[in-house]
């Protein structure tokens, strides 16, 4: 490894270069183990570090305290459970359940015996509820008091054969866990079913902002790799504890801000949600040391007032995704962060990116002796056509230095390489509109991100867009991750969301923000500022002023009910304003001046 570092060293100061050389193989380290112990898994994991560090605290609340052995121990309660009520082999077990230390007890009991747990979003509710059970076929479905109202209210549509548990509460008739596992006991070491890290572990939801949700499959390979990947990328040590205020349904609240912590014999303290008003009293009050953060909950720390305690705390790294560049100095300057680890990933790529060197705005650089490991590339994509360029032998085409393409990544085939295997979903239908085929060699597979970025000539790769997001006008693309930021920028503007809008008798789509704006606003100047920062071509020709943007659970923005109704005034209350050229302003779109538009009659 020495020959590594100094080899890192010539690419960038010595003591960025150096500090990503050591997280890069203490990751290595820490993961090389696994395929070689297929019969050890993330619950196996958990007993060791609990063998060690036994009464230490595992995962804290400002309610619940379970130290590494009643992890263990609750793990094995749910683990006997799960055996007593049936659960065998790739039985799928819903959970509904706001963040808390039983949730990761729950999931890792099931899982332990073979079973397969759905980790439902709690912000779902009616169809979107509905069909996140219903398409991974579940047996049983436990569901936390808090949630109870929501799954009431779909119960008598889902699977007549799907038995429902009630778990922390009050179960208003249903059957409840707590009482369960006291007549079942604990699971002991005698033989029971054990799966291998080739099984499937969880289904993880992606956010379905553009559409119904579907569930990523992850196998317990993926539990093992997140977890002691980011436990040595972090550096993490016993003594620190990490801050998890993201949602435990998904993969960076509910693996990687927790599970990587624990294997490493540190503690995690869960917030049910996240608060900017009470960060900095949770971080500094409960002596935290690591943050997982997506870049949006920096934005709000970094807009908030200052706050008493933001700089007398101990945090030594912040780790995520998303932070973008505008953000990231004055998130890191202001709070006093030594350290930040951005990174790229998604639940079910089959490879992730990583900043080891702190460049403000990449999200990730693969060093050469690496390379072969994250086989990715960027292609050639034609945003008009929605899909990939190929040349005239019918392969892609790579871009060239700082070229916007298409991220994907080779899929591995061969049973050694389960790294890049890609799991796909439980929709096999979702799961093929992911692979590319025929990519540079005949028969050849690749995973699609979906995803648009650009790499630097030092290697360094930027996130550009969403492909769908992405939108082509006046014969440009126009990106809308990049408008957002200008536009934000504005002062006056809280948020902004930006998509493309279909217009009668025009090619592309034409731009659209809808904004979020705070008590300067003016919007005159917003307009002389567009002017100013955009070419014509990239500057919103509708704009809509509201009263606040929609969220997911992990914070991205659901674009889709703004695109619908497009710049309609019909469909909204909120005002609607288009850009007039000849006045050189922002002018209120009214339904007289909508239907001039919808016959051709105005000028965009």
């Amino acid at each position: 490894m020495a020959l590594i570092e100094r080899g890192e060293l010539r690419g960038g100061s010595s003591g960025h270069a150096s500090t990503a050389a050591q997280a890069w193989r203490r990751a290595l380290e820490m993961t090389a183990p696994i395929a070689r112990n297929p019969a050890r898994t993330l619950p196996d994991a958990i007993d060791a570090v609990a063998a060690e560090f036994g009464a230490s605290p595992a995962l804290l609340s400002d309610t619940e305290c379970l130290s590494f052995a009643d992890l263990a121990e609750q793990s094995r309660r749910f683990a006997q459970w799960a055996l007593r009520q049936g659960i065998g082999a790739g039985d799928v077990v819903c959970l509904a359940m706001a963040n808390c230390p039983q949730y990761l007890a729950i999931w890792l009991g099931i899982i332990r015996v073979g079973g397969v747990v759905a980790l439902i979003n709690t912000n779902l509710v009616g169809d979107a509820l509905k069909h996140s059970v219903e398409i991974v076929a579940p047996k049983h479905l436990i569901v936390g008091v808090g949630l109870l109202d929501a799954v009431a209210a779909i119960m008598p549509r889902l699977p007549s054969g799907l038995r429902v548990w009630a778990h922390g509460g009050d179960g208003h008739g249903l059957p409840r866990t707590e009482h369960s596992l006291e007549a079942a006991g604990t699971l002991g070491d005698t033989d029971y079913p054990r799966p291998t890290i080739r099984d499937r572990a969880l289904y993880i939801y992606t956010s379905g902002t553009t559409g119904l949700p579907k569930a990523a499959a992850v196998s317990h390979f993926r539990l093992m790799q997140w977890s002691h990947w980011f436990a040595g990328m972090m550096d993490i040590a016993p003594s620190d504890r990490m801050y998890c205020c993201l949602p435990m349904y998904h993969s960076i609240g509910g693996v990687v801000a927790t599970a990587a912590p624990l294997v490493a014999g540190a503690s995690v303290f869960i917030r049910e949600r996240f608060s900017a008003s009470r960060f900095w009293d949770d971080v500094a009050g409960r002596d935290c040391t690591l943050f997982q953060y997506i870049g949006e909950l920096c934005r709000y720390l970094v807009d908030a007032p200052p706050h008493p305690r933001e700089a007398g705390h101990r945090l030594r790294l912040a780790c995520g995704n998303g932070l973008r560049r505008e953000v990231w100095e004055a998130f890191q300057h202001r709070f006093r962060i030594p350290r930040i680890l951005e990174f790229y990933a998604a639940t079910e790529a089959n490879f992730s990116l990583y900043n080891c060197e702190e460049k403000p705005g990449a999200i990730g650089r693969i060093p050469s002796y690496i390379a072969h490991r994250f086989p990715v590339v960027l292609v050639k994509f034609d945003v008009a056509a929605g899909a990939p360029v190929r040349g005239d032998d019918g392969f892609c085409i790579r871009c060239a230095p700082d070229e916007p393409g298409e991220a994907i990544s080779r899929i591995s085939d061969g049973a050694a390489e389960m790294a890049g295997r890609f799991e796909g979903y439980s929709d096999p239908d979702a799961s093929a509109r992911k692979v590319l085929r025929g990519v540079f060699a005949a028969g050849d597979s690749w995973y699609r991100t979906g995803d648009l970025m650009r790499r630097d000539r030092g290697g360094y790769f930027y996130f550009v867009d969403r492909i769908g997001d992405t939108f082509r006008w006046k014969g440009e693309n126009v990106s809308t991750v990049e408008i957002e930021g200008i536009i934000g920028s504005c002062p006056g503007v809280v948020e902004a969301a930006v998509y493309g809008v279909a217009v009668p008798g025009m090619e592309g789509r034409a731009g659209m923000a809808t904004i979020v704006t705070g008590g300067r606003f003016d919007l005159a100047r917003l307009y002389r500022y567009l002017a100013d920062q955009l070419p014509d071509y990239a500057r919103p020709v509708f704009l809509r002023v509201a009263e606040a943007l929609a969220l997911t659970g992990t914070f991205k923005l659901q674009k889709q009910p703004f695109s619908d109704t497009a710049y309609d005034p019909r469909a909204t209350a909120d005002a609607l304003y288009v850009n007039d050229r000849q006045s050189s302003a922002f002018v209120r779109l009214d339904a007289a001046l909508y239907r001039r538009i919808q016959a051709g009659e105005v000028r965009l």
